[in-house]
């Protein structure tokens, strides 16, 4: 039978178990010192990913061929890693954002007080 509609047909596939139940389960797995672990070891490599993904382009190859692919991806790990150590040895201080408009008033106001560390400095600012 032909289709008189140009959109791609959509397929759902329900999970058998309940959604409260797989998740039920997963929470009871991630509890688990091992599973922490091995998560760990994923959580410290996402960061790594995402740079390299976005900063230096490794999502796309210029290259045919495993020999020059392999390079480039060589060559991209090494300007990630260069990145990084630019990033760590600039001691120059990092700009401070500006206060909201509502944070403005609410200082002026005496309902907050200003803060006593830049908000880049620190994640736990008040």
């Amino acid at each position: 039978m032909h289709r008189l509609d140009d959109r791609p047909r959509a397929l759902a596939l329900l999970p058998r178990q309940s959604l409260h139940e797989i998740q039920t389960r997963n929470r009871l797995e991630q509890r688990d010192p091992q599973w922490q672990r091995r998560y760990a070891i994923r959580a410290g490599i996402e960061a790594t990913l995402s740079q390299a993904i976005g900063t230096c382009g490794l999502r796309r190859s210029r290259y045919r061929g495993l020999a020059r692919t392999h390079v480039q991806h060589v060559l991209t790990a090494m300007a990630c890693n260069f990145t990084r150590l630019a990033d760590w040895f600039d001691t120059a201080p990092t700009a401070s954002r500006r206060d909201t408009d509502f944070r403005t008033l609410c200082t002026a106001a005496g309902l907050v007080t200003a803060p006593t560390r830049s908000p880049t400095k620190s994640r736990h600012w008040t």
